[in-house]
């Protein structure tokens, strides 16, 4: 027989459904949580054979089962079945026998016979009430439940209106009742979308509502919106008006539309506070109690309770009917009354607690109830502080006893302990006056919002408002599209209220950022629970539109260009931005706004472009993504996209050494090394295999050999190199190529040829830089191997010189072709800058160097290689050049009008200086046995008069006609450097020469790849050209990222100019950081395309010895490597054979055990901490800071952020106090990579799981920073049995695992030598490393105390100045010294408390930042959050400060505390 279902459990996230419990004899078909009350005790099930036995059944067919018998309405049967059948009396959950109001809603009860004959006018309480549970139970079934209501209009709107007189009517409600009413006007209030309903109900939440507010809150709400004050006037004018016309006062408050909410809300609170606990003569026979040891409680008070706040919440969570209800509920304080409740500590008011919890998150909710824009944290911040002022402002006008409240900061009163504590001076009574009695009126700024248009409130770091969107230009069509050629539009915005840090972001922006303009428009539909939970986030914001836009230019208040970097102002022009107001020149997205502007024209659209008021940026670092994918689309469009001897190995096919320089043609059979040999043994030792002959030029042997050397290719180096691929084991090769040479009767000849270069010039500024770096074998074949065209990959193991290995590459290819241009990519502004740095330490004019990019301004240089700054260098060195000829002329007596420009300074050349020389040459062929002849007859002697040494002897013809020849060359340049100025001097705009600088002039151009591919489009259609590329860190760049910078030029004749190029990097160190981890896992995005190359088997040069570490240090991660070794360096310098002061062992692994019976924590995903390895190792570096270590030579390590800002914050707590400097740095081991320092503590972190320390390449990091001292801290326990992990910890563990001092070295010098541990003293734990500490401040303290203060034996102590703080000891005082104490509190308390305080800041900040992108990074690579990179900055700002004054703070410690020292020996 068929069956009608009731309902389950209740659930208080659908509040559309009715929920009623079942009668006591039903059975119950679902058990209910222990921590939620249900509604109902079970599903409940009627069969249709019970319908149709049941009274009700024939009573329906009798009156209202055909349309005859419906027409005759009988008003004492509704009141009869309602008190009969539907009314439920007692204090059980049941509000509604549910069988009998399935029966009436079957048989159609309501569309049938209650609504047909209900009459404003004569309508009787049972007939409204039958009605409200007739829909209750429609929504309880989810039918259409206001379908019958749209007949009838006029009179639903009565029915509405005698709902609301219910609370009016002399008739008291029962509690099953008062449940039943509040659940009809939930749903009534959940179908807003309803317009009947929706012309009515709204009425409840209007603006009037703010009648029944108290004045202080009406006076405070209008204040934060002044929008309203005139509305507010409106109604006032309208509302007296009408009182006018009635010729009878009204009180607007006593209306009963306006009173209604207030009312329902007070009568609920009285039900809370006097009813649910019930007393001992409430109960009664008929009342259904729960005992418990919190008293008695009423189950139909505390249901109603439930749906009074479900009601609220409702409320609350839609915009139409919060926007005036919010204020009303503070007004009232329902969520503190509730709190204070009985029921809401109660063990039958846990579903109860957990509503009000939800009400108050939903009261507190981050919007603007008026706009529906979010609000930001300093909004909800800075209302919170408004309060607290308000309340203080009050405290200080009436309540004297609360002076010192009123005078207190808010951040010692803002947490609920510290403003009790404030408040216990107020008496009960007092308390309770000030708080009912007395009204605050809060002085609040008003912000300015134009009718009509969304405002907002508070800022957000990456968002600002627009003041004005302007579209300024629509160029027509190319040939052949439809879309508009360009589109650009002025953008207006102010940053004056953010902070300077903020502000200075804003100002940064600069040509081809990226920027999003968003529409914000608040939703006023309502959203379910449902609803709500599916959504988007773009539609519970509001956000209507997202347009992409590109920089163009930014200007300041005063229309002054701002960042311009295309050379349009003069760097010495530059001016700092006046004003606070910005304007943008964007370019739009020419297809989206075509489609835009169609959409508009032929379907009526809104114009998408008028309704933009937010200008959205991203991270700087995140901001090259349209560049690549325009890159991207422009490289799929093109045929040829790599050279063609790289084309098959950048597909993975073919033969992988088929781009090696051995295979490749148009090789260079001569190699002038320049400097890169220091002597004839570095040539003989970097050519084991070869018999190396010296001769001279002429060909005759050359028994003293002295550089520069230049070196003919042989058969053998043509057929083998240093290249192997990744499979193939260096010692294999050597044995293999060692067997060869056993076979052979003899080593091959590799002749070597010395030749004496030319006379630079005789000044010293003529004279070449020298290399002074001893080239390993390796690196020599990894030299001549860069040099040579083709693929060339070097693999640099930690401290091998990669760097070093470049610039000789670049600076031996630039003397081998010289008309051949360099492009040089690196993956960090650091690393490029490294290499430029190192690159002007060579033989390089600085002509011919341009750094392009936004990291220049890092140079450690006074030069700038900027386009700008090359510009103007050239034009200030024409100046000097025209002076030169002028010079010149004057010496020979000619006219000195030829320097007037480099055209005619190249006449004078031609006409008078090199015919000059001619003639000089031809007289000295004749007069060669003349040994003073040159001397006598050289034509340019006067202008040579200025040497620093005589040019010419007179002893030896060959000597000063080398000399003569020297100053020619000095000549020659002066004019060749004329000749390249020449194009300057032609050229008038100063965007014309920077393009000719970078395009023809510069021989070396260095970029990073993200400027190569923001700035590719630009490179093409200036016709950028290069011949060699050659990319640091390639290891470190992603595949597209280095596939971009090969294809910066357009090809010539279907043909790739480019014909080397040389990747440098280690595949065995971190990859590049892709936070997608859906790209990064599936896609392998993050393997680069140096990876890529190796796993393929393309032969790769490994530098083979380090020159970092001591070799003992290297042992902890040379096993990765093929066969690397340690330089001669590390193994004769003494520093490398000197223990570490106050160290036994120069590395060990430190155990760590739990701190206050905690190991790793996790504040927020991914955000892991160890407070006791924080304190571990602060306490060590104050122990190395003691005994002398310098700052600067130590730096802290972490594999987590979290743990990087907690050691921050010890940092700062333990060590400030004492005048301790910070350490060079503190960050995480990712961000370290490429860096190194004298002394390394590193933080493991985790005690539960290895983490992304599994990740080798990580370990190889970590472990390969430190040069002299590596001290690991971690728990033993867990890293010991990591498989990856365990050739690295194996050697770790073989020396003791707790930190081992030598308690007898005080210095940072010692004569122990390595391997000697002395006196050992294991530092047991945290604590006893703690102590440790404490008594060598304290020592220093005495020592300190006993030169300043010591006096003389008939003299008394000096007491001690306020403004020396003093060092306490353990238990807090100094013996016979009791006022120091006080010294320490006075001027140490504040200074900790503000340093507390802001590194919380700190943390919380970042903190928020990386929980943003846990999702992204998976276990956080130590790049998670721009918060953390910003912090960084600051923190190395901070270093860089504290670090000048290091070495003075170190002396005078050392000077203070020597004589006290001896006296106390």
């Amino acid at each position: 027989m068929p069956k009608v279902f009731g309902i389950g459990v209740f659930e208080f996230r659908h509040p559309r459904a009715a929920e009623y419990p079942l009668p006591a004899d039903a059975a119950p078909a679902t058990t209910a949580a222990p921590d939620k009350v249900p509604a109902s005790t079970g599903g409940a099930s009627i069969t249709l054979l019970d319908i149709q036995r049941d009274r009700l059944t024939r009573v329906a067919a009798e009156h209202w089962g055909t349309p005859a018998a419906a027409s005759a309405f009988d008003a004492d049967l509704v009141r009869e079945i309602y008190a009969t059948e539907l009314r439920v009396e007692g204090r059980s959950r049941k509000t509604v026998p549910l069988h009998r109001v399935m029966i009436l809603e079957v048989s159609q009860y309501l569309e049938n016979y209650l609504w047909p004959h209900f009459d404003p006018a004569d309508a009787s309480f049972e007939h409204v009430m039958s009605i409200i549970l007739m829909v209750n139970e429609k929504f309880r079934e989810n039918v259409a439940a206001w379908t019958c209501f749209h007949d009838r209009k006029d009179a639903f709107k009565g029915f509405l209106w005698w709902v609301l007189k219910l609370k009016e009517e002399e008739r008291t409600l029962n509690m099953a009742e008062k449940t039943n009413y509040l659940l009809f006007m939930i749903n009534a209030f959940q179908s807003l979308e309803d317009e009947l309903v929706r012309e009515t109900i709204l009425q409840l939440v209007s603006l009037k509502l703010w009648n029944t507010l108290s004045f202080g809150r009406l006076q405070m709400e209008l204040c934060l919106n002044p929008e309203l004050i005139k509305k507010w006037t409106k109604i006032k004018r309208r509302e007296a008006k009408e009182a006018k016309k009635a010729d009878q006062p009204t009180n607007p408050s006593e209306m009963l539309e306006n009173k209604f909410l207030r009312n329902l809300i007070e009568e609920f609170l009285e039900i809370l506070d006097s009813k649910v606990i019930l007393s001992s003569q409430d109960g009664g026979e008929e009342s259904v109690l729960n005992e418990s040891p919190s008293g008695q409680v009423d189950d139909s008070c505390v249901l109603y309770c439930e749906r009074f706040m479900e009601f609220l919440i409702d409320m609350l969570s839609q915009l139409p009917t919060r926007r005036f209800l919010r204020p009303l509920v503070a007004d009232v304080a329902v969520v503190a009354k509730c709190h204070l409740s009985a029921l809401y500590t109660h063990e039958k008011g846990r579903l109860f607690a957990q509503l009000v919890d939800l009400l108050q998150f939903y009261e507190g909710f981050e919007i603007n109830d008026h706009s529906g824009t979010q609000l930001g944290d300093d909004d909800v911040l800075q209302a919170h502080y408004s309060r607290f002022q308000a309340f203080q402002l009050l405290a200080f006008k009436q309540v004297p006893k609360l002076r010192d409240f009123a005078l207190s900061s808010i951040g010692s009163l803002h947490k609920r302990a510290d403003l009790t504590k404030k408040l216990l001076v107020l008496s009960d009574v007092e308390l309770q006056d000030l708080v009912c009695n007395k009204e605050a009126v809060p002085h609040l700024h008003s912000y300015i919002n134009n009718e009509g248009e969304t405002a907002f409130r508070g800022w957000s770091r990456m968002a600002v408002p627009i003041k004005e969107f302007k579209i300024t230009e629509v160029k027509q069509p190319n040939i052949g599209e439809v879309k508009p050629s360009a589109v650009t539009a002025d953008v207006t915005f102010s940053i004056s209220s953010y902070r300077h840090q903020i502000k200075s972001e804003w100002d940064a922006l600069k040509e081809h950022d990226v920027l999003f303009l968003l529409s914000i428009r608040p939703s006023f539909e309502p959203l379910s629970p449902e609803e709500a939970a599916k959504s988007t986030v773009p539609e519970r914001l509001g956000l209507q539109y997202v347009r992409g836009c590109e920089v163009i230019e930014i200007r300041d208040e005063e229309g002054t260009l701002m960042n311009d970097f295309t050379g349009r102002i003069k760097r010495e022009e530059w001016k700092p931005p006046k004003g606070d107001i910005r304007t943008v020149r964007i370019a739009l997205d020419t297809a989206q706004y075509h489609i835009d502007v169609t959409e508009t024209a032929e379907k009526g659209a809104e114009n998408v472009y008028g309704t933009f008021n937010i200008l959205m940026r991203r991270k700087p670092k995140e901001n090259n993504f349209k560049a690549i994918l325009e890159s991207i689309r422009d490289l799929m469009n093109e045929t040829c996209v790599v050279p063609e001897w790289l084309h098959n190995i950048f597909l993975g096919y073919g033969n992988p050494s088929a781009a090696q320089w051995m295979n490749m043609p148009d090789l260079l059979e001569v190699i002038d090394f320049k400097d890169t040999f220091l002597d004839a043994n570095h040539v003989q030792q970097s050519f084991p295999d070869y018999q190396v002959t010296f001769i001279n030029s002429d060909g005759t042997e050359n028994l003293h050999p002295s550089p520069p050397f230049k070196i003919r290719l042989s058969k053998k180096m043509r057929e083998s190199s240093h290249a192997l691929p990744g499979n193939v084991n260096s010692s294999l090769a050597v044995k293999n190529n060692n067997n060869v040479a056993d076979g052979e009767s003899q080593k091959e000849k590799l002749i070597v040829e010395t030749y004496i270069p030319a006379d630079p010039g005789p000044y010293p500024q003529d004279k070449p830089k020298q290399n002074s770096v001893r080239f390993t074998p390796t690196q020599i074949g990894a030299i001549i191997s860069g040099v040579q065209p083709g693929l060339t990959m070097v693999v640099g193991p930690p401290g091998t010189g990669k760097t070093d290995t470049a610039v000789q590459i670049l600076n031996v290819l630039y003397h081998n072709c010289p008309s051949q241009r360099t492009l040089i990519i690196t993956h960090s502004n650091q690393a490029l800058n490294d290499l430029f740095e190192k690159i002007m330490q060579r033989d390089v004019p600085a002509r011919y160097l341009l750094r392009l990019g936004q990291g220049e301004q890092e140079l450690a240089t006074d030069l700038d290689f900027s386009r700008q700054g090359r510009v103007n260098a050239m034009l200030v060195r024409r100046l000097e050049l025209l002076g030169e000829v002028s010079k010149l002329a004057r010496s020979l007596r000619l006219p000195e009008d030829v320097g007037y420009t480099c055209e005619t300074a190249a006449y004078f050349w031609l006409l008078h200086v090199y015919a000059r020389w001619e003639q000089f040459l031809a007289a000295c062929a004749q007069n060669q046995d003349k040994p003073s002849f040159v001397k006598d007859r050289f034509p340019f002697s006067e202008f040579f008069s200025d040497t620093p040494q005589p040019i010419f002897t007179g002893e030896s013809f060959e000597k000063d006609m080398h000399a003569a020849k020297g100053c020619f060359k000095h000549l020659s340049t002066i004019f060749q450097e004329l000749e390249e100025c020449r194009a300057f001097e032609l050229l008038k705009s100063t965007v014309e020469r920077a393009n000719y600088l970078m395009t023809k002039q510069a021989k070396i151009v260095a970029m990073t790849c993200t400027h190569a591919a923001l700035k590719r489009r630009d490179f093409l259609q200036l016709g950028f050209k290069f011949d060699n590329l050659l990319m640091e860190e390639s290891a470190q760049i992603l595949e597209i990222e280095t596939f971009i910078p090969m294809l910066l030029q357009r090809q010539e004749d279907g043909y790739a100019r480019l014909k080397r190029c040389i990747l440098i990097g280690d595949h065995h160190q971190l990859p590049p950081v892709v936070k997608n981890m859906a790209f990064q896992k599936y896609s392998h995005m993050d393997q680069s395309l140096f990876t890529r190359f190796v796993r393929l088997g393309v032969p790769y040069i490994e530098l083979n010895a380090q020159g970092r570490a001591r070799p003992s240090i290297a042992k902890l991660y040379n096993w990765r490597y093929r066969e690397l070794g340690d330089l001669p360096y590390v193994r004769e310098q003494a520093i490398f054979h000197k223990a570490n002061a106050g160290f036994s062992f120069e590395y060990q692994l430190v155990d760590v055990p739990d701190y206050k019976g905690k190991g790793e924590s996790a504040p927020s995903p991914w955000f892991y901490q160890n407070e006791g390895e924080a304190e571990y190792i602060v306490d060590v570096y104050i122990y190395m800071r003691l005994i002398g270590y310098p700052a600067n030579k130590i730096s802290i390590l972490t594999t987590y952020n979290g743990q990087k800002l907690l050691i921050r914050d010890v940092i700062n707590k333990r060590c400030k106090p004492h005048n301790i400097e910070p350490p060079n740095k503190v960050t995480t081991v990712d961000k370290f990579q490429g860096q190194q320092n004298d002394f390394i503590l590193l933080s493991l972190v985790r005690t539960r799981f290895v983490g992304h320390l599994r990740d080798v390449r990580r370990l190889i990091v970590a472990m390969s920073r430190a040069r002299l001292g590596l001290y690991v801290f971690c728990r033993r326990s867990l890293f010991e049995q990591c498989y990856e992990l365990q050739p690295t910890f194996q050697l770790l563990l073989q020396r003791p695992d707790k930190l081992a001092l030598n308690l007898e070295e005080c210095t940072p010098f010692t004569e122990r030598p390595l391997g000697e541990t002395g006196n050992i003293h294991y530092v047991t734990g945290i604590e006893d490393i703690g102590h440790l500490v404490k008594f060598r401040l304290e020592h220093l303290r005495q020592m300190q105390y006993m030169q300043y203060y010591a006096p003389p034996a008939n003299e008394l102590p000096p007491a001690v100045p306020e403004n020396i703080a003093v060092i306490p000891s353990e238990n807090g005082s100094v013996p016979n010294q009791p006022n120091e104490h006080m010294a320490v509190e006075e001027n140490g308390g504040a200074s900790d408390t503000t340093v507390g305080n802001k590194m919380e800041e700190d943390a919380v900040e970042a903190k928020d930042e990386t929980m943003q992108e846990g999702d992204k990074t998976g276990e956080g690579n130590g790049d998670g959050d721009v918060a953390a990179k910003d912090k960084d900055d600051e923190h190395a700002d901070a270093n860089d400060k504290m670090e000048e004054g290091e070495a003075t703070s170190k002396d005078q410690i050392e000077e203070e505390t020597s004589e006290p020292k001896d006296k106390m020996d």
